[in-house]
């Protein structure tokens, strides 16, 4: 199984915050799994709004944590942009629908606890 984590999967994996329930940790631990730059871009923008507090900056933050873990980077691909137009309006936070799109272009699972994306057309899991 492929793994695409969400934002908050990725923050709580990495800070401890929030403990993730552990067929998730599992799951990530023996998957190959994945960050999307969707995901760095909005935590980017919430720590510079000051609304994500953070231990350290951003382009520290999810590179170190994608290392520690073993995560692969996903990049933003035009198919899956494209994609985002084929979707229902369940959510308005484009990030989610980015994540979306992306798990459904390239047959992922989307790791989150997101009642509103299990809504969606994708494999998700937790």
């Amino acid at each position: 199984m492929k793994l695409l984590l969400d934002t908050c999967t990725l923050i709580w994996l990495a800070t401890g915050e929030r403990p993730l329930p552990d067929r998730v940790r599992g799951a990530i631990a023996d998957a190959e799994a994945t960050v999307s730059a969707a995901t760095a871009w909005e935590i980017a923008i919430k720590y510079a709004r000051g609304t994500l507090r953070l231990t350290m900056p951003p382009e520290r933050f999810v590179p170190d944590a994608r290392a520690r873990y073993g995560l692969a980077a996903l990049p933003i691909d035009e198919e899956s942009a494209l994609h985002i137009g084929k979707l229902p309006s369940l959510h308005a936070d484009p990030f989610d629908r980015m994540l979306v799109s992306q798990a459904i272009v390239h047959g992922l699972t989307i790791v989150t606890p997101d009642p509103l994306v299990t809504q969606y057309p994708a494999r998700t899991m937790w």
